[in-house]
């Protein structure tokens, strides 16, 4: 494995391993997150309005450019709202 690659998963761990910790401190940040994400759901730029607004309302920060871990967030929260419709 090269050396960037590495560089780039040990930041993405070190940046989801921040992430874990607020969520842990603070467990509304998932039922805010995933309530912003259901309310933008399907919109164009679904994305982009969900990263703003949990910035805003959470001490969860995405920066309008994106990590890798911030896209991760992002997608999981896709993955949530996609099993929770499949539940009904």
């Amino acid at each position: 494995m090269s050396s960037s690659v590495e560089s780039r998963q040990a930041k993405m761990i070190a940046e989801l391993r921040v992430f874990i910790k607020k969520v842990l401190s603070d467990p509304t940040i998932a039922v805010k997150s995933v309530d912003i994400a259901r309310k933008y759901r399907n919109e164009a730029n679904a994305d982009e309005l969900m990263a703003r607004e949990i910035s805003a309302n959470t001490t969860i920060r995405i920066p309008e450019n994106w990590s890798e871990a911030d896209k991760m967030f992002l997608e999981i929260l896709h993955e949530v709202l996609d099993d929770e419709e499949a539940l009904y």
